[in-house]
């Protein structure tokens, strides 16, 4: 079976690097299928799944890009589309133009996409149009938030997959309800929690950590890209003086997304630069070009590797933000998380794991502090099949198909 696996975003690395390493490794899981329709007689030889990579170039920033690849062992991608930055119809055009030409130089079996970012929309389409199958891996989750592009890319997505592979049994019920027969529908797992799993003993200390004097237990994360908490600096202001007032004293530390930055920058770009892994002081942002003054006691710093964030998310306190897979991975890891969002495509980080919903009000933010700060937030739990095995699974899958088609 020939392959093409698709990436084009950071949250798509970690999702298809164990994917690609369960490929690689060939499958001798076949034992642990009883729950998965088809298991079939799965093989060893892993020469029968022949994979292609195609990095979109949907996250523009090179450097960031080749250290995902480099720490989570992901090799070179055999092209990239470098679709770039642009609107949303702009960048999805861009996508849709390349893989086109992709296919057509290299036709395959299957089109894996991942998530729910633009490429996976726009390659999906695609495929379709050129009558290759699709399968869809973290099919389902929904926000039930058309204001949220992702959410559009998921269900335009899921309206053309061929196979589906989920995460959660809230997933499942989703795309039985939009229609999905069962035989299509494979409950894998977590491919997020597999990287996470496999990576953990490797993570590594940032300088910040003693530039800082961190200690364990003693520091908030927090991370903000959304929309509808960065767009409006007001409302960003409004969000950081809550943080800072409600975290008693302690350090917080901000990796800076390029869109909330461009909104501290006061849309100036060149104002707020960062050396490489080192802290922001106060006083380099508060030049008559800046648009939004920081508290002193949020430091601010440059997005991060894998291995570094993890191992400030890890030992933290509490973690803050708008991000949907960074609540999948406080919930393995035991972390209280707060998520500045109104809704979540993820609602299993909340009924099971530490995560709470906490709206965009910047008000909600004080009483559930308060709540951690009194040891009265939940300890949570880890999802069913969050265990490091989904990409074995979705490989044992693809594995049984093949031996279907060629006994046919």
């Amino acid at each position: 079976m020939k392959i093409t696996i698709v990436a084009g975003a950071r949250p798509n690395f970690m999702k298809i690097a164990p994917l690609i390493h369960a490929i690689e490794r060939g499958s001798s899981f076949a034992s642990s299928l009883a729950g998965l329709r088809r298991a079939g007689k799965a093989s060893e030889d892993r020469g029968r799944l022949k994979y292609r990579l195609v990095h979109t170039g949907q996250h523009y920033d090179p450097k960031l890009s080749a250290t995902f690849f480099d720490e989570l062992g992901i090799p070179p991608p055999d092209v990239n589309l470098e679709a770039g930055s642009g609107t949303q119809a702009e960048q999805t055009a861009g996508i849709m133009l390349g893989f086109e030409k992709e296919l057509l130089a290299h036709p395959s079996d299957l089109v894996i996409v991942v998530g729910d970012v633009t490429s996976t929309m726009a390659c999906s389409i695609t495929a379709k149009k050129l009558n290759t199958k699709v399968a869809h891996i973290e099919a389902g989750i929904r926000s039930f938030d058309l204001t949220m592009p992702e959410e559009i890319n998921r269900m335009v997505t899921d309206s053309i997959t061929d196979l589906f592979f989920t995460t959660s049994h809230f997933a499942n019920e989703n795309l039985r309800k939009a229609g999905v027969p069962d035989e299509k529908i494979f409950f894998v797992g977590n491919v997020m929690i597999d990287t996470l799993m496999a990576n953990r003993p490797r993570f590594r200390k940032p300088d910040l950590w003693d530039s800082l004097k961190l200690k364990e237990k003693s520091y908030i994360v927090i991370t903000l890209h959304r929309p509808n908490n960065v767009d409006e600096p007001e409302n960003l202001r409004r969000l950081l003086e809550a943080i800072k007032d409600s975290s008693n004293g302690l350090p917080v530390i901000f990796p800076v997304h390029p869109r909330t930055r461009k909104v501290i920058n006061g849309f100036s770009p060149a104002v707020l630069r960062f050396p490489t892994h080192s802290v922001v002081g106060i006083s380099s942002l508060h030049s008559s070009t800046c648009g939004l003054a920081v508290p002193a006691s949020i430091h601010l710093v440059e997005p991060m590797g894998y291995l570094e964030f993890n191992y400030l998310v890890e030992r933290a306190f509490a973690v803050i933000t708008d991000s949907g897979g960074i609540t999948e991975e406080t919930t393995v890891m035991g972390v209280p998380c707060m998520t500045l969002r109104n809704s979540t495509e993820r609602p299993e980080t909340c009924t099971v794991g530490t995560n709470e919903l906490l709206g965009t009000d910047p008000a909600a933010i004080k009483p559930a502090m308060a709540r951690l700060f009194a040891g009265q937030w939940k300890k949570g739990g880890i999802p069913e099949l969050w265990d490091g095995r989904a990409a074995e699974r979705i490989t044992e899958v693809l594995l049984s198909l093949e031996a279907e088609t060629d006994s046919n």
